[in-house]
């Protein structure tokens, strides 16, 4: 597989795809295959325009990023039959754990038992704690 390509003087990675790691796109956005995979079929969708967060996405960028999430499961379920559910999730600044800052969704399938106990989903990204009332 081709490494990225990348343009000196705009280093960025979800700037400059590799073509063949491309599994669906539209005029705003891609989608291609995680490369640090959390499940099997771990895809990000990635808007065009290089914007660092969410919160800088157009609505029409918004919108082309959703289609293809909802265009990822569609696939990812026809090719993978035992997928139960999904994560659907974006970090939104470094505090929250974004380490690419070209704004990117992560839509991760998940399956029967892949976790002892999933109840409470992104909630865990945290240790649970009690909120002062």
């Amino acid at each position: 597989m081709a490494g990225p390509r990348i343009d000196p003087n705009n280093p960025c990675l979800f700037c400059h795809p590799p073509p063949e790691r491309l599994v669906a796109e539209n005029g705003l956005a891609y989608a291609m295959a995680d490369g640090f995979p959390v499940t099997p079929g771990h895809t990000l969708v990635i808007p065009r325009r290089h914007v660092a967060d969410y919160f800088d996405l157009s609505p029409e960028e918004v919108v082309a990023c959703h289609e293809l999430t909802k265009e990822v499961r569609q696939r990812v379920l026809a090719e993978q039959p035992g997928i139960k559910a999904f994560n659907v999730g974006v970090n939104a600044g470094a505090a929250a754990g974004q380490t690419v800052f070209h704004c990117h969704f992560h839509v991760i399938p998940r399956r029967e038992g892949d976790v002892a106990d999933p109840r409470g989903g992104v909630r865990h990204v945290l240790p649970y704690r009690k909120l002062a009332k």
